[in-house]
Protein backbone atom coordinates (compact mmCIF):
# COMPACT_ATOMS: atom_id res chain seq x y z
CA UNK A 1 0.00 0.00 0.00
CA UNK A 2 1.35 3.59 -1.04
CA UNK A 3 2.08 5.76 1.88
CA UNK A 4 0.67 9.03 1.65
CA UNK A 5 3.38 11.78 2.65
CA UNK A 6 2.00 14.52 5.23
CA UNK A 7 1.89 17.84 3.57
CA UNK A 8 2.24 21.04 5.47
CA UNK A 9 0.85 24.72 4.94
CA UNK A 10 2.98 26.75 2.58
CA UNK A 11 1.94 30.23 4.12
CA UNK A 12 1.69 29.61 7.84
CA UNK A 13 3.62 25.74 8.00
CA UNK A 14 0.16 24.03 9.46
CA UNK A 15 1.17 20.50 9.42
CA UNK A 16 -0.93 17.50 8.08
CA UNK A 17 -3.22 19.27 5.96
CA UNK A 18 -6.32 17.11 5.37
CA UNK A 19 -7.69 15.25 2.49
CA UNK A 20 -10.39 18.23 2.20
CA UNK A 21 -7.83 20.82 2.25
CA UNK A 22 -5.42 19.13 -0.25
CA UNK A 23 -8.64 18.52 -2.75
CA UNK A 24 -9.72 22.15 -2.04
CA UNK A 25 -6.38 23.00 -3.23
CA UNK A 26 -6.31 20.92 -6.15
CA UNK A 27 -10.09 21.67 -7.19
CA UNK A 28 -9.18 25.41 -7.40
CA UNK A 29 -5.78 25.90 -7.80
CA UNK A 30 -4.53 22.92 -10.35
CA UNK A 31 -4.24 19.58 -9.69
CA UNK A 32 -0.08 19.75 -10.53
CA UNK A 33 0.69 22.28 -7.37
CA UNK A 34 3.30 21.68 -5.59
CA UNK A 35 2.20 24.43 -2.72
CA UNK A 36 -0.67 23.77 -0.41
CA UNK A 37 -2.45 25.87 1.69
CA UNK A 38 -4.31 25.15 5.15
CA UNK A 39 -8.12 26.45 4.96
CA UNK A 40 -7.63 29.59 7.18
CA UNK A 41 -4.83 30.72 4.54
CA UNK A 42 -6.87 29.53 1.52
CA UNK A 43 -9.73 31.60 2.63
CA UNK A 44 -7.12 35.04 3.60
CA UNK A 45 -5.62 34.48 -0.24
CA UNK A 46 -8.85 34.07 -1.81
CA UNK A 47 -11.00 36.33 0.48
CA UNK A 48 -13.39 34.71 1.19
CA UNK A 49 -14.53 33.18 4.85
CA UNK A 50 -13.80 29.32 5.57
CA UNK A 51 -17.50 28.97 6.28
CA UNK A 52 -17.76 29.52 2.29
CA UNK A 53 -15.21 27.13 1.37
CA UNK A 54 -16.50 24.28 3.69
CA UNK A 55 -19.68 24.61 2.37
CA UNK A 56 -17.84 24.35 -1.15
CA UNK A 57 -15.87 21.05 -0.27
CA UNK A 58 -19.46 20.05 0.46
CA UNK A 59 -20.98 21.21 -3.05
CA UNK A 60 -18.21 18.94 -5.00
CA UNK A 61 -18.23 15.83 -2.82
CA UNK A 62 -22.19 16.11 -3.98
CA UNK A 63 -21.25 16.75 -7.20
CA UNK A 64 -18.97 13.41 -7.19
CA UNK A 65 -15.74 15.22 -7.29
CA UNK A 66 -12.84 12.78 -6.80
CA UNK A 67 -10.10 14.77 -5.25
CA UNK A 68 -12.20 14.52 -1.59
Amino acid sequence: MKQIKSVDCFACGKEQLSRDELGLNRKMIGREIKQFYCLECFAEYFDVTTEELLAKIEEFKAEGCVLF
